[in-house]
């Protein structure tokens, strides 16, 4: 187990390696999938900030929502945080999926942010 955790933490870094270097000054859109929520952050590391954020566990979104692990949700979520950050004024941001692969609802909520306005 305790290499399982070790090889997740170093594809972790791995994309988060290759981000910073396709970067070019853009916020990144951090995505966080637990077993039972999904989260999504932009943030623009330059300045250390957190420009947006939102989640399944949101009281609008929990009410609304039959779970708030599954693809449904994702896609809202990605729809929430895409128009959030037109909100504050960001177009273009970077995808970081972290450790996970970019399937089922990662994949999902960047399709959401995409029909939301979002471009990466």
């Amino acid at each position: 187990m305790a290499r399982d955790i070790q090889l997740e933490k170093r594809r972790k870094q791995r994309v988060r390696r290759a981000i910073r270097e396709r970067a070019y000054g853009r916020p990144r859109l951090s995505v966080f999938r637990s077993s039972k929520q999904i989260y999504a952050q932009i943030i623009d590391d330059e300045s250390g900030v957190t420009v947006a954020s939102a989640s399944s566990i949101e009281k609008a979104n929990r009410e609304a929502l039959k779970s708030g692990a599954n693809i449904d949700a994702a896609k809202v979520v990605g729809k929430l945080i895409a128009e959030r950050a037109a909100a504050k004024g960001v177009k273009t941001v970077v995808f970081d999926r972290g450790s996970y692969m970019y399937h089922g609802r990662v994949k999902a909520l960047a399709e959401g942010a995409r029909e939301g306005g979002l471009e990466f």
